[in-house]
């Protein structure tokens, strides 16, 4: 250990499922070797330095419950104190990755000069701590959404200083996730949107995201990064009408402006239900149009309109969502990132392991279950089964054909279409035998 905060804790070992130790893996085995490949290689397991680190358990009603040794985060002494505890909290749990915002791991400076040296000392700390671990950067982003200059957006903002602020800050970030050998960068709009159109020209907005994506992109291949850049859907939080609002919304932007070929998507369990969704409606539709990135794994409360970012522990949800990540062959340069944090009464450095450890363990759970329904094809079959009638030629060619001569077999009594079920129950029993 590098500093006493997690003192008396030790690295998490898999103990298998009879163990009662509340800091051990009772799924999780990275060795495990499942569908071909090791279950660490599947999982991509990341830490959220955000949650993790910065957030200090307020919520809109209540301020600072937690109390750190790296607190108040306004010294660079502190975020260095803050860098050690989150590596020691990477031994402890040996995941592969983790993530940060560029607001995450250093003060904010009196002017952007001072704001980017600091983060570049905390960076050179970065490598420095990386070079003798395993662990790695699944992805970087910019916090722009947090200080009172985002509040009417980043990109979309309407004074081009603000644009301008945005652009310099994602350069700053995506040179330091190269360094540091990032997989990814993330992009994500907490103050994209609008709250009322009396003030908004929402035309130029989306032309100026749409611009700033593409300056991103062309950067990224001016440096020569190699990882994904990814955007992430977000409804309504905090804007009353964000331009990012779900995967379909996405898509339909990055075809706008010719990035679906460029950019993919790092899909939230949270947001997803916030749109009004399933994470697995999410997750299937960006494998289907080939734009499924990574994910941010946590759970909502559904009682609560909020994106309450808890640590995922609904086994099958998790598992619904790794099968559409199996079936679409699984992440690439992607992850599961815990954008998860504890609740506000959870004080202890032992919460801190135990629902990452908890949260690890639930989605072994759910990657077991979803390869053990892959392997076993019973979805695949019924799914083949209800659309078999489209793989005639009869119905492939009334595909090429046209209104006229549909109409005319109708009409001669060729077609009479009976109902069938679609079995809803007896497949949700099928899932639940494996879950």
């Amino acid at each position: 250990m590098t500093h006493p905060f997690f003192e008396g804790l030790s690295p998490v070992r898999y103990e298998g499922p009879d163990s009662d130790n509340p800091l051990a893996f009772r799924h999780y085995d990275p060795d495990a070797v499942v569908m071909g490949k090791r279950m660490e290689e599947h999982l991509r397991f990341a830490v959220a330095y955000w949650h993790s680190f910065a957030w200090e358990g307020g919520d809109p009603f209540g301020g600072q419950t937690f109390s750190r040794p790296w607190y108040p985060q306004d010294d660079m002494a502190m975020a260095r104190v803050k860098a050690d505890c989150a590596f020691d909290l990477f031994d402890i749990l040996g995941q592969p990755f983790f993530c940060w915002h560029d607001a995450d791991i250093r003060p904010e400076g009196d002017s952007f000069a001072e704001s980017f040296d600091r983060f570049t000392q905390i960076i050179d700390l970065f490598e420095e701590k990386m070079a003798s671990r395993k662990v790695r950067l699944l992805w970087g982003t910019a916090n722009m959404f947090s200080h009172r200059r985002w509040m009417a957006g980043a990109s979309t903002n309407p004074d081009p200083d603000v644009f301008a602020y945005a652009a310099a800050t994602v350069k700053m970030c995506m040179d330091a996730t190269h360094r540091l050998g990032g997989q990814n960068y993330v992009l994500w709009g907490g103050r994209e949107g609008y709250e009322t159109l009396l003030n908004t020209d929402l035309a130029s907005e989306l032309d100026h995201m749409g611009r700033f994506l593409n300056m991103v992109v062309d950067y990224q291949h001016k440096i020569g990064f190699e990882g994904t850049i990814l955007i992430e859907p977000k409804p309504q939080e905090p804007s009353k009408h964000q331009y990012d609002f779900d995967v379909a919304t996405c898509i339909g932007f990055l075809r706008k402006y010719g990035l679906e070929g460029e950019v993919k998507l790092n899909i939230e369990q949270g947001h997803a239900i916030l749109a009004g969704h399933s994470f697995e409606h999410e997750l299937a539709l960006a494998a289907a149009e080939g734009m499924l990135g990574s994910i941010d794994m946590n759970r909502n409360d559904y009682q609560s309109g909020w994106d309450t970012d808890q640590f995922p522990n609904n086994t099958p949800e998790v598992a619904l969502a790794y099968y559409h990540i199996l079936k679409a062959g699984g992440f690439g340069t992607g992850g599961t990132n815990f954008d998860a944090k504890l609740r506000r009464q959870s004080l202890d450095a032992t919460d801190l392991v135990a629902a990452h450890v908890g949260a690890m363990d639930i989605c072994a759970r759910g990657l077991k279950a979803a390869a053990a329904m892959l392997e076993d094809g019973g979805l695949e079959s019924a799914l083949a089964e209800r659309y078999a009638g489209w793989q005639t030629d009869g119905a492939q060619a009334m595909l090429e054909s046209d209104f006229d001569s549909i109409f005319a077999r109708v009409h001669a009594g060729e077609v009479a279409p009976q109902p069938r079920s679609g079995r809803q129950e007896i497949l949700e029993n099928y899932v639940n035998r494996f879950v």
